[in-house]
């Protein structure tokens, strides 16, 4: 199937009161282990990559390969660039078929991210790509992610109402005590600010960093607007782990056979994040 804009699928999350996990990804095998569980379970599924994951393959071949895979099922599904760096990349990411661009300058002043974003949504728009911007910054959780920059700060409604009216962004990541990165406590999510912006915008409303949060506080955050979680640290540890026990355990590595068992992993928690996202059926 074709990769969908992602704002088709966030619009169906919201009036259905549940929200689309959006999962990194940074080859074949972790795509095709994402989209088979999707099918089976009937869910619709965001993937996504960006500047980290482009070291492995490049934007065209990226989408390239993300495309052949997607082509082999029948689920809703949308192809987005996370975090992009730079107006370039973002263009690059239009001109070779993702279907959703990030331009993440929420670390940049106000002014500047506001325009950035306009003229995003100016270059997207025709053709009929999803634009998705940040305001407030969700950092860092740990040391080691890759993702955010530094503290995060939270995000404030008015600036969020202008950045809106000036932007023109289909769906909005906001910063409410989530981070990137693995938490080394319990994240503190702000729901009364959350219930604000979700009662003063009327776009859909995305999470960044949502492994590790309590499914409690995920349940409570779709209540309250939340059409999309990223997932990526979760994946990531579930592939390493398995990698090093395989490495731990003194017999010979023989990469295909590895790297297969580290996929089983991968799907086991895209599987429960289907669950605690309301997802599964949905398609």
């Amino acid at each position: 199937m074709k990769f969908l804009p992602m704002i088709e699928l966030l619009n169906d999350a919201r009036a259905g009161g549940y929200a689309v996990p959006s999962f990194c990804v940074w080859n074949a095998e972790a795509m095709n282990a994402v989209l088979r569980v999707a099918s089976d379970l009937r869910a619709p599924v965001i993937l996504m990559n960006g500047p980290c994951e482009f070291s492995v393959l490049e934007p065209e071949l990226m989408s390239a390969v993300a495309h052949t895979v997607a082509g082999r099922y029948n689920v809703s599904s949308a192809l987005h660039l996370d975090h992009g760096d730079s107006p370039e990349l973002v263009k690059t990411c239009i001109d070779v078929g993702y279907t959703s661009v990030m331009l993440d300058y929420s670390n940049r002043p106000f002014a500047e991210n506001a325009a950035a974003l306009r003229k995003v949504v100016e270059m997207a728009r025709p053709h009929g790509i999803t634009v998705e911007g940040e305001i407030g910054h969700v950092g860092k959780a740990d040391t080691m992610t890759m993702e955010g920059e530094g503290d995060s700060s939270l995000t404030q409604l008015d600036e969020a109402m202008e950045y809106m009216e000036q932007t023109g962004v289909d769906a909005l990541a906001v910063s409410i005590g989530n981070a990137h990165g693995q938490y080394t406590r319990l994240p503190k999510l702000d729901f009364t600010r959350l219930e604000q912006i979700h009662s003063s915008i009327n776009i859909p409303l995305v999470l960044h960093g949502g492994s590790g949060t309590p499914e409690t506080d995920l349940k409570t955050a779709i209540s309250l607007g939340i059409a999309k979680i990223n997932v990526a640290t979760e994946l990531v540890t579930a592939m390493m782990k398995t990698l090093l026990s395989q490495q731990n355990s003194g017999k010979k590595i023989w990469p295909p056979i590895t790297l297969g068992k580290a996929n089983n992993a991968i799907e086991a928690v895209v599987d429960k994040w289907f669950h605690v996202t309301g997802a599964v059926g949905r398609d």
